[in-house]
């Protein structure tokens, strides 16, 4: 395997939702750390991962610069004092690096076990790193290794069955909560993809739901799809009043939703449920009389029974993850040896133009044709058994001895490169 993959990631494990907040990166964010990190920090691949549950990032150095990283994230979120967060990161190297990344492409480390929504998340964040030109081959061998067991887990394992989401515990726990009121209303705010499976989820069931969206004409087509209504956002206040239960997802710095939109007067029984990161309904919302606060937290904590299930696939599924690695790095190893298959080629390719220069370059063109064919086959033939060893050596971890006896044969270190 490589020997410099490395990653670091802040979740909710370690870190709740007020320092999760705070270390959350937006995309623009990202992409401008990916526009800038290879100018400052000697890196060579870089994937940078961003949820409600988690901040990561995936990279190719040869040094350990996880500090470095924490610090140009504080410096591009405006944060004073990177050292108060360094203690929430944890760190992995190498195979753990790899095997991390694939538990939290597969699900296996989301807060609700399986969550689907983050195989998009991290294609999105693998599109972004290649946007940058900052995956590799050794990253991008690594994403497709990780898509196929993905597509693995769906078809050899019931891990993925089953409506168990950030989205649909919200649902659920709306619907509770909505039993409690006579004829509650409905009011989704912001509708990324979590907001758009929540009124996905709402639309089979007899609420009432309107969606509030800064771009109406996004909401307008989500509410034809759900048989649901629009509110103008510049109504919101207005709808917050009128709606008891409010879901709201917007992707935001900070609070869209504080005292002063909600007032401090009498509001009945209201509730708010937060599923952003950075938070958009101020945590002082749930001091008010009659209104009750959840934040994404405890919404995975409601999440189904379906979670049971899943988790009785896990073995399956590490299993898969397992084989994929194995499979992954007997790849990693061989590109180690490639430098060296390649220069080897290139000598024959050396010793046999040479040869076929000096003996026939008065003959006619049909020799030549014959000679060129008849060379090409023979080194081919030759190279075939050095590679296979080589491959061989690769997967028994005593590849470098032969490396050094074919440098020495054929002189390797001193033979042009490949034109």
């Amino acid at each position: 395997m490589q020997g410099k993959f490395r990653a670091i990631s802040l979740s909710y494990k370690k870190a709740p939702v007020e320092i999760r907040e705070i270390i959350s990166i937006d995309e623009l964010t990202i992409k401008s750390i990916l526009g800038e990190i290879s100018e400052v920090l000697l890196v060579t691949e870089v994937l940078i991962l961003s949820t409600c549950n988690r901040t990561e990032i995936y990279y190719s150095a040869e040094q350990n610069i996880d500090l470095e990283i924490i610090k140009l994230i504080a410096i591009k979120k405006g944060i004073l004092n990177a050292d108060l967060y360094i203690n929430y990161f944890n760190s992995f190297e190498n195979e753990e690096a790899v095997n991390h990344l694939f538990r939290v492409s597969l699900g296996l480390e989301a807060q609700v076990v399986g969550d689907l929504q983050i195989s998009n998340q991290v294609k999105r964040a693998y599109q972004w790193a290649a946007d940058a030109h900052l995956a590799g081959p050794f990253l991008h061998r690594l994403m497709h290794t990780i898509f196929f067991s993905s597509k693995r887990v769906v078809q050899e394992t019931s891990f993925r069955d089953g409506a168990a989401s950030v989205s649909y515990a919200t649902a659920e726990l709306v619907q509770n909560l909505a039993s409690t009121i006579i004829d509650p209303k409905v009011l989704i705010l912001g509708i990324g993809e979590i907001g758009a499976d929540v009124c996905r989820h709402l639309s089979e069931t007899d609420l009432t739901v309107a969606i509030c969206n800064r771009t109406k004409e996004k909401a307008e087509l989500l509410a034809k799809e759900c048989n649901q209504t629009v509110v103008p956002f510049s109504e919101l206040k207005e709808a917050i009043l009128e709606y008891d239960l409010i879901i709201s997802s917007v992707a935001h710095n900070t609070p869209i939703i504080d005292k002063e939109l909600v007032g401090e007067k009498d509001n009945g029984f209201k509730f708010f449920v937060d599923l952003s990161i950075p938070r958009s309904i101020s945590p002082e919302i749930g001091k008010l009389s009659g209104v009750t606060l959840f934040n994404i937290d405890e919404i995975t904590d409601k999440a189904s029974a379906a979670v049971e299930k899943r988790k009785a696939s896990i073995p399956l599924v590490e299993t898969i993850i397992e084989e994929a690695i194995a499979e992954f790095n007997d790849w990693s190893k061989e590109m180690e040896v490639s430098p060296t298959i390649h220069k080897l080629k290139n000598a024959l390719e050396q010793i046999r133009q040479e040869e076929i220069t000096k003996h026939i370059k008065n003959a006619s063109p049909e020799v030549q044709e014959f000679a060129e064919r008849f060379s090409k086959s023979i080194t081919q033939k030759i190279i075939k058994l050095p590679v296979m060893q080589l491959k061989a050596a690769c997967k028994r971890g005593d590849a470098e001895s032969l490396i050094d006896v074919l440098n020495d044969l054929f002189d390797l270190e001193n033979t042009p490169k490949e034109k």
